[in-house]
């Protein structure tokens, strides 16, 4: 019985941790996506008059070099690094597992074809590799998208192969090729939902390193241009003045900061709900 109490307390330990994190989570993104209306000031208005100012109660995070305001900036940012964000960890995820999962299922030359690729994208280092694409591809944020999305997806390939081969040999997967059953609807009804589970934690612990791969990217130049509004190009424009008006990197920084530890901490809670 103290068992039993002790295992229904840690289940509603899990499921009051995951709500509290998914709400966070929730506020980031409503911030992202209503980013316009929240900016107190045009993100991208300049104000002479105001260069570099300190933190103050007209402007809470500072001005910029050209007296833009750190705040919107930041929450104008939030669009552009959260939400490129979310597309790239979508497509590497959709197509990792779409690849693992053919790959377990029809074998032979598929099989190998497709892992041989991914062991060729994990030879290289990812952010070199990632930063080599993108700069003969040109820079840009969909530019940064697909660089990383060209040396991301193999993770979820060989997730979903190696799930895919444990299902495979199950008896209910038996028993569904026993009833006449197609293959896409044994992928469909039987394989997807279950690793479903695995796949959706492994993606949303993948959107801090995303997040922190673009904006080293845009950092470098590579990512998004200016004067869009992005966290790692913020940082990077101000660099200089770190040591003098530290405001400028400060903000962006704390922003990605912030955001990071959030999803990483959503992730693992969402882990152990859905593996305890």
């Amino acid at each position: 019985m103290r068992k039993l109490r002790r295992t229904r307390k840690q289940r509603r330990m899990r499921m009051q941790r995951l709500a509290v994190f998914s709400v966070l989570a929730g506020l980031l993104l409503l911030t992202a996506l209503f980013a316009e209306q929240l900016c107190p000031y045009d993100p991208y208005m300049q104000d002479y008059g105001s260069v570099l100012s300190a933190p103050s109660p007209a402007h809470p995070f500072g001005t910029d070099r050209f007296g833009r305001d750190m705040l919107s900036r930041v929450i104008a940012g939030a669009r552009t690094s959260i939400f490129s964000t979310l597309v790239l960890v979508g497509i590497i995820s959709v197509s990792g597992t779409a690849a693992g999962v053919l790959c377990a299922y029809f074998g032979k030359w598929t099989d190998a074809v497709v892992m041989r690729i991914a062991d060729v994208c994990l030879a290289f280092p990812g952010l070199v590799f990632a930063l080599a694409v993108s700069a003969v591809l040109g820079g840009g944020t969909g530019t940064a998208v697909i660089a990383l999305a060209a040396v991301s997806w193999p993770k979820y390939a060989r997730l979903a192969r190696s799930r895919t081969l444990e299902i495979m040999s199950s008896d209910y997967l038996a028993a569904a090729r026993l009833a006449g059953d197609a293959p896409g609807q044994m992928i469909v009804r039987h394989i997807l939902p279950n690793i479903a589970g695995q796949i959706l934690v492994t993606a949303v612990l993948d959107m801090g390193t995303m997040m922190m791969e673009l904006s080293a990217l845009s950092f470098l130049g590579l990512g998004a241009r200016i004067p869009t509004a992005e966290w790692g190009s913020m940082m990077s424009g101000g660099r200089s003045m770190l040591q003098t008006y530290p405001w400028v990197v400060l903000a962006p920084g704390s922003a990605i900061f912030v955001t990071v530890a959030v999803f990483n901490l959503f992730g693992d809670a969402l882990r152990d709900c859905l593996e305890p």
